[in-house]
């Protein structure tokens, strides 16, 4: 799986002191954006190609809880491509001690400028063909 670590910073943080739950799903974003960059693409590129990748579903399951100041990793892949969608999957760890903290999904389609499905284009479909793999969690 691909692997970017981040810092918890305060604001990322509930009352309680504990990661509040919705940032999990901001990470997953964070991890294939820096997935896809890690190929050598970036989300802008590809918007400006013509495509977007909306999400059409998202699933997070919480196993233990980040605090701030936690460095924790984003771990991503792509689990499933299909000639017009794409599901990532995704692993939050703490990075000192490797802890599960979440696992979780998400599913796109390829849209094209005139928000109708399309195919994935050739050049971004080889990329995300050179994506780490993983199934889904």
């Amino acid at each position: 799986m691909h692997r970017f670590e981040l810092r918890v910073r305060y604001g990322d943080t509930d009352q309680m002191g504990w990661v509040y739950y919705a940032n999990y799903l901001r990470w997953f974003e964070i991890g294939r954006a820096e997935m896809l960059r890690s190929l050598g693409r970036t989300y802008r590129e590809v918007e400006e190609s013509g495509v977007w990748l909306p999400v059409l579903e998202a699933q997070c399951r919480y196993h233990e809880g980040a605090r701030y100041d936690d460095l924790v990793a984003i771990e991503s892949a792509v689990a499933e491509l299909r000639k017009a969608s794409v599901v990532f999957s995704y692993r939050v760890v703490r990075a000192a001690d490797g802890v599960l903290l979440a696992t979780g999904m998400t599913r796109h389609c390829f849209l094209g400028r005139d928000g109708k499905p399309v195919r994935a284009p050739d050049a971004l479909r080889e990329k995300l063909e050179q994506a780490p793999r993983s199934p889904r969690f």
